[in-house]
């Protein structure tokens, strides 16, 4: 028998398995708690051995260990999550540009009809962020949102691709002088089921990549700080290359090879960039959920319901609180009616706690800081409704504008550039704006003026809104151009007629200023939302600002079918519409919401804090989580 010892093995912190992957990836670890022995209370050691200096305190590895910084986490990992977002804009933006010319052309639908199948497919796919938050935030945790809802991605756009492909699932092709036999319900059926497929796989893997990719970096590590800072940065860069290659490469074989082949790449892409996201399930970090902020919300209002009719204290010190000192959020007077929640009301508050003794029901009784948080988020809202009407705007870009370039000499020497490419400008303004404002507006702003960072979050959506104002008269006005040129035109614009005798190019300026617009008012929401939001919440305010993308697209739906029932401007075919009359529509309301904008920008400043003599004591520190 051999005398040689075995080295010890590390011991598993939780049995990891398939069934137990949820346990593993959210249940605390209970390896830093404390625990009684021989009547003392004693600090249990790291499974890991070691004084755990170098573990990270909020975040557990694949087997519900405390994460250790020298295995885990980093730009390695975060990487892992950028190849997910790459794919998700490649296939969604490569499928939404250029889907308005295989709704028109191939499934032969109205113009105006084909628009708002576009609209709503990318606004079903922004609200669906939510649901994707939710389930991250209470049941399934970022690492399974991102790995289910990125399947689901991907076998819908592999039926898209089989649907395109399939003949008996599209009408037949224009012949003769006779009209377009459109789609029939069930083709447009099996379409919509693809399309639909890909907009929850889109909003479920959408708001947990961004959150998911932070989390492989320690917030209280300063190089690890610095590093989350460039991930933001590089997030966004994927973002835009994957739609730049989407625009013109993914569009470009589309047009010339086949849709079925475009986007079957696309599935193909997201399934290898699955494969290589779980690959790096021993090397990342899981933070431990903190349970939902709607469910955080809900209480605070339900408990403010039931107590609407009881008197209100006229000191903040006699509200409830059970927050420790250092982590309260100041009482403020703003939305009194929400301080209810608040109130106590004796024993009518408490319910048994699993140890038999009573506790707070946080239904009932919520902290101050539980209802400040809320406050936060209720400040939000304003800005949050004004922002909504650029996204409408925006959804031209992808919709009417690559409608109008399909009619327009594309042309370039011997090349003919597909209608969809077109939104390579409005890419190529995005990076250039971002480029030119972080490489030389912001280093000239720290020389001449002391102190100052650049532009604040709420001045650059303000731009962001003055941009698109002008990119829809610019719009309007190469419209009317465009019109006047088909009205003169030997052959009218139609599936098969040749291309009026005007540049594409001419669309060009649209595409920058809106795109420009997109640069200052992304970035300005994204910091907005998430500087103003509470700390626990920073999921779901991600999932508010995406909301508006949502909720812009639907706008855009709703005006279009509004404008067409009440008007001639959108008729079957786009050169017989007056498309910059809708323009200039847009343009106007579009100053109008700036006006409120700048309203609502000078109230969304916080008012200022209780005095700390009137701030509430803590009554019962076990009902943090509760409430």
């Amino acid at each position: 028998m051999s005398n040689t010892r075995r080295k010890p093995s590390r011991p598993p912190c939780v049995f990891f398995s398939t069934h137990h992957i949820h346990t593993a990836l959210l249940i605390p670890s209970s390896a830093n708690k404390p625990k009684l022995m021989d009547g003392k209370k004693t600090q249990e050691r790291s499974p890991w051995g070691g004084d755990g200096g170098n573990l990270v305190q909020d975040a557990v590895d694949y087997r519900g260990c405390p994460a250790d910084k020298s295995s885990t986490g980093g730009w390695v990992a975060a990487a892992l999550a950028l190849g997910i977002e790459l794919c998700e804009r490649l296939s969604t933006m490569g499928i939404a540009v250029n889907l308005v010319t295989y709704l028109t052309g191939t499934m032969h639908l109205p113009s105006a009809a084909a628009a708002n199948v576009v609209t709503d497919f990318m606004g079903t796919s922004f609200l669906l962020c939510l649901l994707g938050g939710f389930l991250a935030d209470s049941f399934l945790g970022r690492y399974l949102t991102i790995a289910i809802f990125a399947l689901v991605q991907a076998i819908g756009t592999g039926l898209l691709a089989v649907s395109t492909e399939v003949r008996q699932l599209r009408p037949p092709p224009c012949g003769g002088a006779g009209p377009c036999e459109q789609a029939t319900g069930l083709q447009m059926g099996v379409l919509y089921v693809c399309l639909y497929l890909i907009a929850l796989g889109t909003g479920g893997l959408k708001s947990s990549v961004s959150g998911f990719g932070t989390d492989q970096f320690d917030e209280r590590d300063a190089r690890e700080r610095a590093a989350m800072g460039l991930f933001f940065n590089r997030f966004f860069f994927f973002i835009s290359v994957g739609t730049l290659l989407a625009v013109t490469v993914l569009v470009y074989v589309q047009d010339h090879v086949g849709r079925s082949w475009a986007y079957g790449i696309c599935a193909g892409a997201m399934l290898a960039a699955i494969g290589v996201f779980l690959s790096g399930t021993r090397r990342y970090r899981y933070k431990r959920s903190s349970g939902s902020p709607i469910v955080h919300i809900l209480q605070v209002l339900v408990a403010a319901a039931r107590k609407r009719n009881l008197k209100q204290p006229l000191a903040a010190a006699a509200l409830y609180e059970d927050r420790p000192e250092h982590a309260r959020i100041p009482h403020t007077a703003q939305f009194p009616c929400l301080d209810r929640a608040a109130v106590m009301a004796g024993d009518d508050d408490n319910e048994v706690g699993s140890d038999g003794r009573p506790a707070p029901n946080p239904w009932k009784l919520c902290s101050v800081s539980r209802v400040e948080e809320v406050k936060m988020v209720a400040r939000l809202m304003p800005v949050w409704a004004t922002t909504i009407l650029f996204w409408t705007i925006y959804a031209q870009m992808i919709t009417f504008s690559v409608e109008q370039a399909t009619t327009m000499d594309r042309r370039m020497g011997g090349f003919e550039i597909p209608a969809a490419s077109l939104t390579v400008f409005f890419v190529g303004a995005i990076m250039l704006t971002l480029a030119v404002y972080d490489r030389v507006f912001i280093p000239l702003c720290r020389s001449v003026m002391t102190g100052r960072q650049g532009f604040t979050n709420l001045e650059k959506i303000g731009i962001g809104l003055v941009l698109s104002i002008v990119g829809m008269a610019a719009a309007a006005i190469t419209e009317k151009k465009r019109l006047s040129v088909a009205a003169t035109a030997t052959n009218r614009a139609g599936p098969a007629a040749a291309a009026l005798p005007i540049s594409v190019f001419q669309l060009t300026p649209q595409f920058l200023l809106v795109g420009a617009g997109e640069a200052f008012i992304y970035t300005g929401q994204l910091d907005f939302f998430i500087t103003r939001s509470p700390k626990g919440m920073k999921t779901m305010s991600t999932g508010l600002f995406l909301t508006t993308l949502s909720l812009g697209f639907f706008l855009s739906s709703a005006l279009v079918s509004l404008v067409k029932s009440c008007t001639r401007w959108l008729g079957d075919t786009i050169n017989h519409s007056r498309l910059d009359y809708f323009y200039w529509l847009l343009a106007v309301l579009s100053v109008v919401n700036l006006a409120a904008y700048l309203l609502c920008a000078m109230w969304a400043t916080p008012p200022p804090a209780s005095s700390q003599a009137e701030q509430p004591q803590p009554v019962a520190a076990s009902a943090d989580d509760k409430c």
